[in-house]
């Protein structure tokens, strides 16, 4: 049981500091919203929440069903 106990306390360290990291990046990438910054295309923009929401879609379905790394990257 003690083993238990000590791959719990390490999963809630690792889930938190990786959470904040990737709630972090996203905001970054909310920054890129500033139209004063930058610019950028809708068909972009489509592209980048779609591959947001399919990291997410990924991340949900390894924790219902593990089986190994992610590998997702993007690209324009």
């Amino acid at each position: 049981m003690v083993e238990s106990a000590e791959k719990h306390e390490k999963f809630l360290e690792l889930a938190e500091g990786r959470t904040n990291k990737a709630l972090l990046a996203i905001g970054r990438i909310g920054n890129l919203s500033n139209r004063s910054l930058y610019e950028w295309e809708e068909a972009e923009l489509r592209k980048m929440i779609k591959a947001l929401k399919d990291a997410i879609s990924e991340v949900e379905n390894r924790f219902a069903s593990p089986k190994g790394k992610a590998n997702a990257k993007f690209k324009f």
